[in-house]
């Protein structure tokens, strides 16, 4: 009965979800690292919406950013009280949302909801609307659904939104636990719904470990019909990325079937201009690597790879080879027979009809954060993965149904 009731309250209440993304959607909360002014005036309006919807356990952990609106990157905890104190569900979702990127390439007002009918029912198109909003509402939608008609859950509910993902979490996540190391306790079930697979059939558990590197080479600028009077740092560059991609894939060429691609990435990628003109020399050249590596791999021992290669680029064209941290995250994997990756199984099974499968990934989510600080964090959701394109959407019966399997967590109904 209690599932009936609640499932009820959530198809009986799409219009909320449709409300909410679109008020969500109308602020953009960009961080200031892209652009923007971070997410404040968003989590402004999430919090007077929640309240005058009944959910008022509210609490903010801001932190300092000077950069953004207000001076601070807001995180924002809504509390649903359960009957018993000891183990706790926590549902993590994030404010922030990147550029929409070239605007020609949308079809309508990417600050603006969207709505569409097709074969799949209602879409909602925006900025948004899927990274992270889709998780977003399909939490708070299952929140109300035991709130608003009295229903206590057995363990207290924790809906989190955080801060700066998209670039980092160095306001978010990382904050958190380096500011407030009591938030979380180690037997806390923490759902991450940020990613997954249009069916809902994958509980991401692991991910690589990520490595991101500026390289920065430096020779002697000369005239282009002179390379005898200088150094070409491209030159060197070149032949540094090119050695790097080949030489640590190599090295470290294990694969693990968890994961997709099976093996550790090294990709040379961003590359900063040099000079302006065709006929000057660089003496400077500038690049970044972008490595997601399998977590067996420290990446520590990458560094030493990349360390002798460097070397090697050095000797042979007399330049000098410096390179920065950009991001570096290592992770440890949620065990596959954790609690909440059963749990989360069941009740996809109970709604979308669906047998999951644990895998790993290669992009990195706020999960990594938690399960190194050792507490068991999955991914897991039924989107069509529109994240950071144009004309990004999320399918409402995604949404609809996404609330339901959080509402089983939430009440241990299954």
């Amino acid at each position: 009965m209690v599932k009936e009731t609640i499932f009820n309250f959530i198809e009986k209440n799409a219009s909320l979800v449709i409300e909410l993304e679109t008020e969500l959607t109308k602020r953009p909360a960009i961080s200031p690292e892209s652009g923007g002014e971070g997410e404040l005036e968003k989590c402004q309006f999430l919090e007077k919406w929640l309240k005058a919807q009944g959910i008022t356990r509210l609490e903010r952990l801001d932190a300092p950013d000077e950069q953004a609106k207000g001076g601070l990157r807001p995180n924002l905890i809504a509390t649903i009280p359960g009957k018993n104190e000891t183990k706790r569900l926590w549902i993590m979702s994030h404010l922030d949302v990147v550029p929409p990127g070239e605007a020609s390439l949308w079809k309508s007002d990417p600050w603006q909801v969207v709505q569409q009918e097709g074969p799949r029912g209602t879409v909602l198109i925006g900025r948004g609307v899927e990274d992270n909003q889709q998780g977003l509402c399909s939490s708070v939608l299952a929140a109300l659904a035991l709130t608003a008609q009295g229903i206590t859950p057995p363990h207290p509910v924790k809906l989190l939104f955080v801060a700066d993902e998209e670039m980092g979490s160095a306001y978010g996540i990382d904050w958190i636990l380096k500011n407030h190391p009591g938030l979380f306790r180690k037997d806390d079930m923490i759902l991450i719904p940020d990613g997954g697979d249009s069916r809902g059939e994958t509980i991401e558990i692991a991910e690589k470990n990520l490595l991101w590197l500026r390289l920065t080479t430096t020779g002697a600028q000369a005239h282009g019909s002179r390379p005898d009077q200088g150094i070409n740092a491209h030159l060197a560059g070149a032949d540094l990325a090119v050695r790097l991609h080949n030489g640590l894939s190599e090295h470290f060429s294990d694969r693990d079937p968890l994961f997709e691609p099976d093996y550790s990435t090294f990709q040379p990628t961003k590359k900063e201009a040099n000079v302006p003109n065709v006929n000057t020399i660089p003496g400077e050249d500038v690049f970044y690597m972008d490595m997601r590596i399998l977590p067996r791999y420290p990446v520590r021992d990458v560094l030493k790879e990349v360390d002798r290669i460097k070397g090697e680029v050095e000797g042979k064209y007399q330049v000098k080879i410096a390179y920065t941290i950009f991001q570096s995250v290592e992770s440890r994997p949620t065990s596959p027979d954790a609690p909440l990756v059963k749990f989360i199984s069941g009740a996809a099974r109970e709604v979308y009809g669906v047998e999951t499968r644990p895998i790993g990934i290669g992009g990195g989510t706020v999960g990594a954060y938690l399960r190194n600080a050792g507490i068991d964090s999955v991914v897991w959701g039924r989107m069509d993965d529109t994240a950071h394109q144009p004309n990004e959407y999320a399918v409402l019966e995604n949404i609809l149904g996404d609330a339901k399997v959080m509402a089983l967590l939430m009440t241990g109904e299954r």
